[in-house]
């Protein structure tokens, strides 16, 4: 299942950082990069903490329900526009409902279930491609 809301057409610089995720402390990695990359890209403090937040829940949901995976976060030009694209993948469990998956207060675990609608409030684009049993691919764009 696929759910893709306002792409647009992009260039990717060759600026991009990879984080395997499996530990707590790659979580940190992650959200230190993000932090250096939205700076980089000219953000404001606030939208690099928008970013920074959106890395720490997708590296965390990876951890937590598949065990393992990668963000991988990329530097972004548009005409006139820098921005951040954040790709986390694993080969987890999957989703099984997106749709519920989406909604403030749905968790399969005792979390507060606010981390994919969070992101996805945080950030300007937001796709998920996902496969029962077969993984999850979350791409997430923010634009200064």
């Amino acid at each position: 299942m696929k759910i893709q809301e306002k792409r647009k057409t992009a260039t990717i610089q060759n600026k991009e950082k990879r984080i395997e995720i499996c530990e707590e402390v790659d979580i940190a990695e992650a959200v230190s990069e993000a932090l250096v990359s939205a700076k980089t890209a000219g953000f404001s403090l606030t939208r690099q903490y928008m970013v920074a937040i959106a890395v720490s829940e997708l590296a965390t949901n990876i951890r937590n329900y598949a065990g393992k995976g990668e963000i991988t976060i990329r530097a972004l030009e548009r005409e006139t526009e820098k921005g951040i694209e954040i790709v986390a993948e694993d080969s987890g469990p999957g989703i099984s409902d997106v749709e519920a998956g989406m909604q403030d207060g749905f968790t399969t675990s005792d979390g507060m279930g606010l981390g994919l609608p969070g992101v996805k409030r945080l950030m300007d684009e937001f796709v998920i491609e996902t496969e029962p049993g077969a993984g999850t691919r979350i791409t997430a764009r923010k634009w200064n």
